[in-house]
């Protein structure tokens, strides 16, 4: 599987404006390419293959488009392809999903290779704390060494990113082989199988009704206010209000960094606590659409949260599943009989079996029910997991995500 190491660069004036300036024509040679895909026959739409070619053409007719790295011109075209699969099997779920958006200047920020003779790494600096890499037609700069950087041979990909804040960090995609086994179900013990439920009052709820509470990022985003205010005050445009664009991108990536951070240590132990982990496969987009509370859903960054998890699902050997998630709140875990409440309802009583819990540990048990029978554990008799719930249900814990966030290294 993939692996991704992100470091932060530093380059000097002369290759960070080299840089930026090559991916600014590959902003270009991108909207090209997605203008030439769209105007051709709906029953004859050109391939990344169709459009590599395309290249020397298009170069021979605007000269700019020569100057960058061929390689990474490729690599961006390869890229607009990509993104038309990942649309198209969107579509096919039934997702509302539209075409590419032309890209203006700025919101194009990065450039990537995936042959190893385009770049090359260098550990001869003298310096432990930092390695120089070479990346093709851009020059040489250094990364910060915070971990150990692999060789050139070993890596996959490159790709240079230059933030919104103006810093650039380098993200090298290697692969990991040894990747550890996931276990058998027959060998899954119950009390290692979770449901999770991703909740409003808390940000997540588990089967075993472990409850952790959503980030409070009110001095974040009161510090995002202040420096939005402040930059509509500066003349746009000018010196100052490019200062002031990065200090507002500061205070947004701080909120940003510290609910990954919080996601992070949060997946982590999911899938180090337990070998099934069973979450709802939430369409976020339409309740963002309609909610009266999307900020909250966003922050809440549950779609990238359910990525964590299977991602680390994979590194670690567990078994991640996501279920439908319609009625996993009305089903009743005990009998199955269908109740409506309504969202203000936080207690599920059923009134075909008498059941009452919290409605969130209840959804939860739910979510774990489907998960294992996508699994094929099910109900079966054949294997251990098919009791699926512990009998005994402790007594609701509620973790402050203060706790989650403190775990680890700061969040912001």
């Amino acid at each position: 599987m993939k692996h991704t190491l992100r470091f932060r660069a530093y380059l000097h004036n002369d290759v960070a404006s080299e840089a930026w300036h090559q991916i600014d024509i590959l902003r270009q040679i991108r909207n090209h390419a997605v203008r030439d895909y769209y105007n051709s026959d709906y029953n004859d739409r050109p391939s990344d293959y169709d459009q590599h070619g395309k290249l020397t053409e298009w170069a021979d007719q605007w000269p700019t488009f020569a100057e960058p790295s061929r390689h990474a011109a490729q690599q961006a075209i390869s890229q607009i392809h990509s993104d038309l699969e990942t649309l198209k099997e969107r579509r096919n779920k039934g997702y509302n999903v539209g075409r590419l958006n032309w890209q203006g200047a700025g919101e194009f920020r990065s450039v990537s290779y995936n042959q190893s003779r385009r770049y090359n790494v260098d550990h001869n600096t003298g310096d432990d704390r930092f390695v120089r890499l070479r990346l093709e037609k851009i020059g040489w700069f250094k990364i910060r060494a915070d971990r150990t950087v692999p060789a050139a041979q070993d890596i996959d990909e490159v790709i240079l990113k230059k933030e919104t804040t103006g810093e650039w960090y380098v993200s090298l995609v290697t692969s990991v082989e040894d990747t550890p086994v996931k276990p058998s179900l027959g060998e899954i013990d119950p009390q290692d199988c979770v449901g999770v439920d991703l909740g409003i009052t808390s940000y997540i709820h588990t089967s075993e009704n472990l409850s952790v509470d959503t980030l409070d990022l009110t001095d974040e985003y009161d510090r995002y206010a202040r420096e939005q205010r402040k930059l509509a005050r500066k003349e746009h445009g000018s010196n100052n209000w490019e200062k002031q664009r990065q200090q507002v991108a500061r205070a947004k990536r701080a909120i940003k960094r510290k609910v990954r951070d919080y996601q992070h240590k949060l997946t982590t132990w999911l899938v180090q606590e337990y070998d099934v982990v069973a979450v709802e496969d939430l369409d976020v987009k339409p309740m963002l659409e309609t909610s009266q509370n999307a900020k909250n859903k966003q922050d809440a960054a549950w779609s990238r949260f359910i990525e964590l998890l299977e991602y680390k699902g994979e590194l670690h050997g567990t078994h991640v599943e996501t279920v439908e998630p319609h009625g996993t709140t009305k089903e009743c875990a005990s009998c199955g009989v269908e109740t409506d409440k309504p969202i203000w309802v936080r207690e599920h009583s059923c009134p075909a079996c008498g059941h009452t819990e919290d409605r969130d540990l209840n959804a939860a048990k739910n979510i774990l029910t489907r998960g294992l029978k996508q699994l094929g554990a099910g109900r079966s008799e054949s294997t251990p997991v098919q009791t699926a719930l512990p009998t005994f249900t402790p007594q609701r814990e509620r973790v402050d995500a203060k706790r989650v966030v403190e775990a680890g290294s700061p969040g912001a």
